[in-house]
C-alpha cells in the first residue's frame, strides 16, 4: 500500500505531463494550420490582383487600337460619331492607365517602366489630338496627316513591347511569389503531419498508461465496484478519442483542402513526378484519419455506444464505389476486382459499420499482399444470408494465431516489418457483431487469406 502511495504520483504526474505535451502540439498544428490558410488567402488575393492587373493592360491596349481606329474614321469619312467615339475611348485610355498605376506591384523597375509607358501614351494621345485639330482646320493637309500617321504608327511600336515587359514583371512576381508560398506550405503540412503523429504516439502512450491503472484498481476492487469501474473508464475512452477525433478532423481537413489546393495549382506548373511529395501528404492524412476513426469505433463499441442504422442499400454500388475509394486512397499499385456472384444486391444494413468492416478487410489485404497480388472482393447473396469474401495472395496468418487476430492492437509475428496498429480486424469485428453477422478466416502462409462476412438473412429485405 504504501508502495503504491509513493507510486501514484509519479503516474500522475506522467498523465499531466503527457496531455499538456497533448495539448500543445495540437496548438501547433493548429496554428501551422492557420498560417497554411491564410497563405492560401493571400496567394489567391495575388493571383486576382495580377490577373486584374493584366486585364487592365488587355483593356487599354483595346482603347487605344479603338482611339486609333476611330481617329481614322473621322479623318476619312468626317463622321462625328467617329470623332466621339474617339473622345470616348481617349478618357478610357485617362481612366486604364491611373487604374493601373494603383494596380502594378510597387518595384522600383515597375515603376520606371510605367511612367515610360504612360510618357509613351501621352505623347501618342498628344498626336492623335493635333490630327484631329489639323483635319478640322485643313481638310486637305495629307501629308501633314500622312506624318502624324508615321509617328503614331512608331510610338505604338515603343508601347507594345512596354506592355509587355510589364505584363513580365506581374507574371514573374506572381511566379515567385507562388513559388515561395508552396516552400513555406510545405513545411508547415510536414510540420502539421509531424505534430499529428507525434500526439497519437503520446496518446497511445497515455492510453496504456491509463489502462495499467485501471487494471490495478481492478485487481483490489470487488466485482460490483470493478464493473462500475470499467463503466466509467469507458466512457472516459469514449469522450477522449471523440475530443481527440473533434479536434484532429479539422487539422486533418485543412491538410487535405491545402494540399489539394497546391496540387491544382502547380499541376499544369509542374510534371507530375514532381507532385509525389503532395500525393504523400494526402495518402498520410488519409491514413491518419482511418486510423482515428478505428479507434473512435472500437472506443463506442466497448462503451456500448456503437449506433447500429440499418437502411435499404444498393450492395453492388455500395461495393464498386469501395473499391474505388480504396483504390485512391491506397499508395501502391494493387488493383482490387470486384466480382458479383448473381441473386439480390439490396439489403437493410448500416452503411457506415458495412464500411468499416470490408474497409479494414481490404486495407489489410492491401498492406499485406505484394504490388502484383491479386486481391478480389466477391459478394454473393443465398436464401439464408449475404456473404462478403475479400481474397488476397499476401503473407497469410499462422495457423496457431488465427484466433488473436480480432484482439486490439494484436499482430502476428510474421508482419513485424509492415506498419499496422493491429486494429482493423477488432473494428470489423465489433462492427459485424451488430449486425449479428460473423467473420471466418482461412489462411495459409505465403499462399493468401481468405476472410467470408455472413450477414443473416433477417436483415435483408428483397
Amino acid at each position: 500500500m504504501t508502495q503504491q502511495l509513493i507510486k501514484w504520483p509519479f503516474q500522475n504526474r506522467w498523465i499531466v505531463g503527457g496531455f499538456s505535451l497533448t495539448l500543445l502540439l495540437m496548438g501547433l498544428v493548429c496554428f501551422a494550420s492557420f498560417k497554411n490558410i491564410d497563405e492560401i488567402k493571400h496567394g489567391a488575393n495575388r493571383v486576382q490582383h495580377t490577373y486584374q492587373t493584366l486585364n487592365t493592360l488587355t483593356n487599354f491596349s483595346g482603347a487605344m487600337t479603338a482611339a486609333e481606329s476611330a481617329r481614322r474614321g473621322y479623318i476619312f469619312l468626317g463622321s462625328t460619331q467617329d470623332l466621339q467615339r474617339y473622345q470616348q475611348e481617349a478618357a478610357n485610355i485617362q481612366s486604364e492607365m491611373k487604374l493601373l498605376e494603383g494596380q502594378i506591384y510597387a518595384t522600383s523597375s515597375q515603376k520606371l517602366r510605367f511612367r515610360h509607358l504612360n510618357y509613351l501614351v501621352n505623347q501618342r494621345l498628344a498626336l492623335l489630338d493635333q490630327s484631329i485639330k489639323i483635319y478640322q482646320q485643313d481638310k486637305t493637309a495629307l501629308e501633314l496627316q500622312n506624318n502624324l500617321t508615321v509617328r503614331s504608327v512608331k510610338l505604338r511600336e515603343e508601347i507594345l513591347p512596354a506592355i509587355a515587359n510589364i505584363k513580365a514583371e506581374e507574371q514573374d512576381y506572381l511566379q515567385n511569389s507562388l513559388e515561395q508560398a508552396k516552400q513555406s506550405i510545405h513545411l508547415r503540412i510536414f510540420l502539421e503531419v509531424s505534430g499529428i503523429i507525434l500526439t497519437l504516439l503520446v496518446i497511445f502512450s497515455l492510453f496504456l498508461l491509463l489502462e495499467r491503472q485501471w487494471v490495478k484498481r481492478e485487481q483490489i476492487s470487488a466485482l460490483e465496484s470493478s464493473l462500475a469501474q470499467e463503466r466509467k473508464i469507458g466512457d472516459l475512452k469514449f469522450q477522449l478519442f471523440s475530443m481527440i477525433s473533434h479536434e484532429f478532423r479539422t487539422p486533418l481537413s485543412v491538410i487535405l483542402l491545402s494540399s489539394q489546393l497546391l496540387r491544382e495549382t502547380l499541376e499544369n506548373v509542374l510534371e507530375k513526378k514532381q507532385l509525389k511529395n503532395i500525393y504523400r501528404i494526402q495518402s498520410s492524412a488519409k491514413i491518419i484519419n482511418h486510423i482515428l476513426t478505428d479507434i473512435l469505433t472500437l472506443t463506442r463499441a466497448e462503451a456500448g455506444q456503437l449506433d447500429y442504422k440499418p437502411q435499404l442499400i444498393n450492395l453492388e454500388n455500395f461495393c464498386l464505389n469501395l473499391v474505388e475509394d480504396l483504390q485512391l486512397f491506397s499508395t501502391t499499385p494493387h488493383m482490387i476486382e470486384f466480382i458479383n456472384q448473381g441473386g439480390n444486391s439490396r439489403a437493410m444494413l448500416d452503411e457506415k459499420l458495412l464500411y468499416s468492416i470490408l474497409s479494414n478487410l481490404l486495407l489489410n489485404a492491401i498492406k499485406y499482399s505484394s504490388n502484383k497480388g491479386k486481391i478480389y472482393l466477391v459478394l454473393k447473396t443465398e436464401i439464408e444470408a449475404t456473404f462478403f469474401q475479400v481474397i488476397d495472395q499476401g503473407i497469410g496468418i499462422p495457423l496457431a494465431e488465427q484466433q488473436k487476430i480480432y484482439e486490439p492492437f494484436y499482430r502476428g509475428r510474421n508482419v513485424e516489418n509492415i506498419a499496422g496498429t493491429g486494429l482493423g480486424l477488432a473494428v470489423a469485428k465489433k462492427c459485424l457483431e451488430r449486425h449479428e453477422g460473423e467473420i471466418i478466416v482461412e489462411s495459409q502462409v505465403d499462399y493468401g487469406t481468405t476472410f467470408t462476412v455472413k450477414i443473416p438473412h433477417k436483415n435483408l429485405e428483397i
